[in-house]
């Protein structure tokens, strides 16, 4: 054998050595998808050898390949002689490897980038496709994992720590939504404002520590009342408040109604104590004289006043001043 010769299968043996040992899928495919290449990578996290997937079709070696998918993103390839790309965050794999990372063994597979490339022939015919398969796993575990950190944290921003109802803020912004979805849509929603009777007796013969679980109390039996559609809220103290969406007064009061009496019968269990209180609850519906939600607000809380003076423990509808005067008419 020639020096030149020798050089040669030198240089196509370390070549190969390369392409086994490299950390990053191989594949080559024809036009028909049988696989021709297949390489170290693939066949530690496969456990299929380059022998058992010689000339075999990948989806029949890979029934569980999301064909239709993987063809839209090759088909172009041949066709057009372009690369192509995906990344995990638009499918998170290609093949569905087990994913043996020690840091991230949280993840139940192995997230994957892959890259498509023409292979041509020497007339410049697309002949054959490369997959590139990268493990991209630890990228996107501690991503996924920062996104829930997240999103905890804008629920956390959002709730009240006691109750774990929406805080003042939060409903605060859901209701401004709906006072401006209600001015542009003129459809209907009410809304609710209510709170605890007396609530200065129960903490002074309770303690703040009472009064928090009155509260806490009052809060569980709304979570059980609403609905999906419904959003409630702690307004701030002892005081709540519902925004009633696609409802009438009427059946505001329904709701209501059913809740006060709820409450009015439900026990509190406190150390060694055991206490009854009732609510007192207003009801106001939106119309197109409301020039802002503060001003929704407000006459709500007016219907939850009028309430207080008569009487406690019972449901007032805020009354308009149109229509309070063409009842009056």
């Amino acid at each position: 054998m020639t020096e030149k010769a020798t050089v040669e299968v030198s240089e196509i043996h370390w070549l190969m050595d390369m392409f086994q040992s490299v950390d990053v899928g191989l594949v080559v495919l024809d036009r028909e998808y049988k696989i021709q290449v297949w390489n170290g990578f693939m066949e530690n996290h496969s456990g299929l050898s380059p022998y058992e997937v010689r000339d075999k079709s990948l989806f029949e070696a890979f029934p569980n390949l999301d064909k239709e998918w993987l063809l839209q993103k090759t088909d172009p390839v041949f066709v057009l002689k372009n690369r192509a790309f995906t990344i995990w965050e638009q499918h998170a794999h290609i093949f569905k490897f087990k994913n043996y990372r020690p840091i991230t063994s949280v993840a139940p597979f192995m997230y994957q980038n892959a890259t498509f490339i023409p292979l041509t022939n020497t007339t410049g015919d697309v002949t054959h496709l490369c997959i590139i398969i990268y493990d991209v796993t630890d990228v996107a575990i501690s991503k996924i994992e920062l996104q829930e950190v997240n999103k905890e944290l804008q629920r956390l921003s959002r709730t009240d720590r006691l109750t774990n109802l929406n805080n003042r803020g939060y409903w605060e912004e859901c209701l401004q939504r709906e006072f401006l979805r209600q001015r542009r849509g003129h459809s209907v929603s009410s809304l609710l404002i209510f709170d605890i009777d007396h609530f200065k007796k129960v903490n002074d013969t309770y303690g703040h520590a009472g009064g928090d679980e009155a509260i806490l109390h009052l809060a569980k039996i709304l979570k059980k009342s609403l609905r999906e559609t419904d959003i409630g809220g702690r307004y701030g103290g002892e005081e709540y408040a519902v925004i009633l969406t696609g409802t009438q007064a009427k059946d505001a009061y329904v709701f209501a109604e059913r809740l006060r009496i709820m409450v009015e019968k439900s026990i509190v269990s406190y150390n060694e104590f055991e206490f009854q209180f009732t609510i007192s609850l207003g009801i106001a519906e939106y119309t197109d004289e409301l020039n802002s939600h503060q001003n929704w607000i407000e006459v709500a809380d007016s219907a939850l006043y009028k309430a207080k003076v008569g009487g406690r423990n019972r449901v007032e509808i805020y009354a308009h001043p149109d229509k309070s005067e063409a009842k009056e008419d």
